[in-house]
């Protein structure tokens, strides 16, 4: 962490045993030390004397100047850590190999580091106390009772959080950690959205909302000088808020029925993200074993809401995409068309699933345009997929129009030529159908790449499956004859292409679903198109599902 805020290459810790300094902990590399240990280089031996000499911190921004035999040590900070008693156990240094001079900010982190580093010295100094008087060991039996408890609480904290997918998650799980071993009466999360704090909405319902929704950053909140300042404000009573804070705070205090606070700041890999609040509906001073926990809860949850956050921000990029790569459905005379998308249950969750519609023109280029149909499926859930999807779609719908006359074969064969010859990695199914209006009626002819198939209502009440299918697709197949099958759609008929995000469901058979699927096609015969998609979802497709569905429905009206 040390070489990380300070963006230094070497950082290590110095302790004190007796008269001598060892070196438990380095982070960097090896060689720049030059016998590969901190105790082999003198420079470092004399600068970290200096601080516990000191017993005060040492930022020198050019050793070489100061200290003519630093050697390969440019740029030297240490702090020193202290025990309950401010007695000097060590330092904790952060070296650079080019001078330059420290910022505050770096001085900032650093005490902060070394700040979270005592507090953990001097836990395991408290863990060691097991000897002496019986009344000596009963109190080190109860503190090792409560370190322990501490450990198997902040296993927890980093098991549970690193598997958190939202910002909601987020805060249930901090709650639910720290409900039990700390009581505190309210637990929010306030995330940073620019130069403002959004408080998120209570979990608990019981608890009153919270007079103010959004905060500025710079404003006299506790919460927002946890963040300025990047460190613990506790508020351990009502007199201390009155006197240190103004009247928006106290309100804000009094809304939420809770006496005392704690606020944690959210700072993750990229900055802060938040303030993690805890608050007590009687006086609560916070210890400095409960701070070093919270503190630690504080930094995992950032991790985990940073994660979220852009998660959340891939996965909206993601829909964003999907979405615009959908058609608007054209109007089409003497035909009602509708369609349907729903995406994955899973917030993470993306696909390839699609659907098309656009007018082509007339084989023989004198009567009505026709119309071209497509419900497809690329393999993948993510961001790849989706940007496949939109690929495959747009050559597809080039091929039909070069193609023109040639028949959905064609076009798909077209397709699946451009795919391996550039070469596009795109797999998985479709079904693709051509419609013309001839001699007062409706045909299509149409090709199945692998795709589930399409359902056709027929005007006395019975629903067809079109089985007719060839090979799925692939990019690393070889070239298969594609064929074009024909079907008359007669006025009264509905056809519906869907994807197997509509009949898939863990543990129920595909055929059983499609039947279902057929039973409400042919039971919502005068249902209005749209309606009858979002039935037919609803009563089939699984609410839990990981994949994405699409549903297309055309209907021929009934001749009057």
């Amino acid at each position: 962490m040390t070489t990380r805020l300070l963006d230094v290459p070497v950082a290590l810790i110095a302790l004190r045993e007796g008269e001598n300094v060892v070196f438990p902990a380095i982070a960097g590399p090896a060689t720049w030390l030059g016998h590969g240990a901190p105790q082999d280089s003198p420079s470092v031996q004399v600068l970290v004397r200096q601080v516990v000499a000191a017993a005060a911190p040492v930022l020198i921004d050019d050793t070489r100047t100061s200290e003519p035999s630093a050697g390969t040590v440019a740029a030297f900070a240490g702090l020193p850590l202290t025990d309950d008693q401010d007695a000097t156990l060590g330092v904790l240094c952060a070296i650079d190999t080019t001078s330059h001079p420290w910022t505050p900010q770096q001085y900032e982190n650093l005490a902060d580091l070394a700040a979270a580093c005592s507090a953990e010295l001097r836990l395991r100094i408290a863990s060691q106390r097991a000897t002496g008087a019986q009344h000596r060991a009963q109190s080190q039996t109860h503190q090792v009772r409560q370190d322990l408890t501490s450990a198997e609480l902040l296993l927890r904290a980093a098991e549970e959080l690193t598997g958190s997918a939202t910002v909601d998650q987020v805060h249930g799980r901090v709650r639910s950690l720290v409900s039990g071993a700390l009581k505190p009466s309210y637990i929010g999360l306030l995330l940073l959205e620019g130069d403002e704090l959004l408080r998120l909405p209570d979990l608990d319902a019981v608890l009153p909302p919270e007079s103010v929704e959004r905060m500025d950053r710079g404003a006299g909140f506790a919460a927002a000088r946890a963040l300025r300042e990047r460190r613990m404000v506790a508020v351990p009573d009502r007199a201390h808020l009155v006197r240190h804070y103004g009247p928006a705070p106290v309100a804000a205090f009094d809304s939420l029925g809770i006496a005392s606070a704690v606020c944690l700041p959210m700072v993750a890999a990229r900055g802060p993200v938040g303030v993690l609040v805890l608050g007590w509906d009687t006086d609560h001073t916070v210890g400095l074993d409960e701070a070093a926990v919270l503190t630690t809860i504080a930094g995992y949850a950032a991790q985990a809401v940073e994660r979220a956050v852009f998660l959340d921000a891939r996965v909206h990029v993601a829909h964003q995409l999907q979405r615009a790569m959908l058609t608007e459905l054209p109007t089409v005379p003497g035909m009602d068309l509708a369609a349907l998308y729903r995406p994955a249950s899973a917030d993470d969750m993306v696909g390839g699933d699609w659907y098309d519609a656009f007018p082509v023109p007339h084989p023989h280029g004198t009567r009505a345009p026709g119309l071209a149909v497509t419900v497809g499926d690329i393999t993948g859930h993510d961001i790849h997929a989706a940007t496949l999807m939109g690929q495959v779609r747009s050559m597809l719908r080039q091929a039909v129009l070069i193609k023109n006359g040639d028949g959905p074969a064609s076009a798909l064969a077209s397709l699946e030529y451009a795919c391996r010859v550039l070469p596009l990695p795109a797999s998985g199914t479709l079904v693709h159908a051509h419609l013309h209006h001839e001699n007062d009626q409706w045909s299509m002819t149409w090709t199945n790449a692998g795709h589930p198939p399409p359902l056709l209502l027929h005007p006395d009440g019975h629903v067809s499956r079109l089985n007719d299918h060839g090979p799925l697709l692939h990019h690393t197949l070889a070239a298969v004859e594609r064929d074009d099958h024909a079907v008359v759609l007669e006025p009264g008929s509905t056809l519906l292409l869907y994807t197997d995000g509509l009949i898939e469901r863990a543990g129920h058979d595909l055929d059983t679903a499609i039947d279902h699927t057929a039973a409400l096609l042919a039971a919502g015969a005068s249902t209005p198109l749209p309606a009858l998609l979002e039935e037919i979802a609803d009563q089939v497709a699984d609410e839990h599902a990981g994949d994405d569905t699409v549903l297309l429905a055309l209907r021929i009206p009934a001749a009057r």
